[in-house]
């Protein structure tokens, strides 16, 4: 399975820490400076939003030119190889991909002319796949676990209450059978209602 990152939206506090350190490490290493992560909240919690690392990720595969793929069990995307489609973002079902356009385009500078170059009044207010900025590349960017890093992802290691997890397989697997023993528990005298498919074998 791949690993992702998940959070408590009990412990977690609306600080927008995860979101600083996640942009101060990417811009470091030469990246889009956007955050891949968003703090959302409501009338009562607050958790950050990021990718879910799909095991079947549908952005790998509406992508024309092979920038999504996976490694080192996470999906990855290679920001050099992005054309600006924006087709992942359309395709990922929980909005974790959004787009940055802090990377300049090679085109001839605009700056000796008093004309505007002609855009729409406000597309972001109609979709923001249809934001664009003159004169920039939007570029798709996506929590990547921070695989540059020996230390792992910036949002779990600056979380201020440890909200912020990385979930592995054998995480995974031993939260699963947490789980399992707990529903057992919840019947008196360990008497459960659901049976094993060889329960009552000879």
């Amino acid at each position: 399975m791949n690993q992702y990152v998940i959070a408590d939206p009990k412990l977690c506090i609306g600080c927008n820490t995860c979101m600083a350190s996640c942009s101060q490490e990417h811009q470091l290493h030469g990246l889009q400076s956007a955050p891949r992560l968003q703090v959302m909240r409501n009338r009562l919690d607050s958790a950050p939003v990021m990718c879910h690392q799909c095991e079947d990720a549908p952005c790998a595969q509406v992508c024309p030119v092979n920038a999504i793929t996976r490694q080192d069990e996470a999906i990855h995307l290679n920001e050099s190889l992005c054309v600006s489609c924006k087709l992942c973002g359309i395709a990922c079902p929980f909005g974790a991909i959004t787009f940055s356009g802090s990377s300049p385009l090679d085109i001839p500078h605009n700056c000796n002319t008093s004309k505007a170059l002609p855009a729409p009044r406000a597309p972001r207010a109609v979709s923001p796949f249809l934001d664009c900025v003159p004169g920039l590349r939007a570029v798709a960017v996506k929590c990547d676990l921070c695989s540059f890093s020996p230390d792992g992802p910036a949002c779990i290691k600056t979380c201020p209450t440890q909200a912020i997890t990385l979930v592995t397989a054998s995480l995974a697997e031993h939260s699963s059978q947490q789980k399992r023993l707990n529903a057992m528990n919840a019947f008196p005298d360990g008497y459960s209602t659901f049976t094993t498919p060889d329960a009552g074998a000879k």
